[in-house]
């Protein structure tokens, strides 16, 4: 098990790219395909995806042949996840054979036959993005990937609806909806309040002065998007399944996994009702059971694609 001091973030993106791929749901992913075609076919589609990390929806969307003709601007709070997109996506453009025309420090053009993408990757706060464009109403198809369970709704939606075009639209994906399994059970009252503990954190988490997410926010979302002007197309389940096959756990999932443990541990830190010793119980427990292999996670999550219309 890797020590807490070794945890890598960026490291963490990369291994949860496959449990992200499965986790998808198709159908929604579905109505951006249908949808991206058709508005590809017309011309070169405008993308903004906030919160897009080290760049894995960028390589998603070209391997699964959603994008055709897109430029697509990449915009995330953490400079160190911007630098790890800009090299993650030249290699894998290069590993794809694609032609690479590099455009300054943050941008660069992806093409192979008949297929074109343009690039732009920036390091800057969603809020003062969205304050920097607002009114602009810029880009065709607005996609923000396991982000908006981190943000207040009541205040992101709005900000990000004001920079899509009229009849743009927007895919959401993992948005976190209030449950969190760890498996086999190891003291059921001990399991049921970190869980407990562990949403309310959601709840009680503050950046910048502002609230920054939420437990449920899946189900929050059918009420907001509608409120906020979006029409919802399409909705589905999106769970976050890892389990260890006949060989164990694929890729680099058992990394995953001791990281959410970590991730777990130190929100539950000083948690007056919940006693210290059982919390590193608990997790010392939990990581070792990634470590041989008997840990199974579940998070229940919702994806939705929809219009923007007004």
């Amino acid at each position: 098990m890797a020590l807490p001091s070794d945890f890598s973030y960026t490291r963490y993106l990369a291994a949860k790219k496959s449990v992200d791929d499965r986790a998808l749901n198709r159908q929604v992913f579905e109505a951006l395909a249908q949808t991206m075609k058709f508005r590809q076919a017309e011309g070169p589609v405008a993308i903004l995806e906030v919160g897009g990390g080290i760049g894995t929806m960028v390589e998603r969307l070209w391997d699964w042949g959603v994008l055709t003709q897109a430029d697509y601007t990449v915009v995330d709070l953490r400079p160190e996840n911007i630098a790890a997109a800009k090299k993650r996506l030249s290699l894998f453009a290069r590993t794809q054979g694609l032609q690479v025309e590099e455009n300054g420090k943050t941008s660069a053009v992806f093409s192979d036959a008949g297929r074109t993408l343009r690039l732009t990757l920036e390091a800057v706060d969603v809020y003062d993005f969205a304050a920097r464009k607002a009114g602009k109403s810029a880009w065709d198809v607005l996609i923000a990937h396991a982000f908006l369970d981190l943000v207040d709704l009541e205040t992101a939606i709005p900000s990000l609806f004001s920079l899509l075009k009229p009849a743009g639209c927007f895919y959401f994906t993992l948005n976190f909806d209030g449950a969190t399994i760890f498996l086999p059970p190891l003291k059921a009252e001990l399991d049921a309040l970190i869980e407990k503990l562990y949403h309310a954190t959601m709840d009680d988490r503050r950046s910048g002065g502002r609230p920054s997410g939420a437990s449920h926010t899946g189900r929050l979302l059918f009420n907001l998007l509608p409120r906020f002007g979006g029409r919802i197309v399409a909705a589905g389940s999106s769970d976050w399944v890892v389990f260890p096959g006949p060989g164990g756990y694929t890729k680099d999932e058992a990394y995953f996994l001791h990281y959410l443990i970590y991730t777990v541990s130190q929100a539950l830190q000083g948690k007056v009702h919940l006693e210290k010793d059982a919390l590193r119980e608990w997790t010392d427990q939990r990581q070792q059971q990634v470590d041989q292999g008997e840990l199974t996670y579940i998070a229940h999550q919702l994806d939705f694609f929809g219009i923007k219309d007004r």
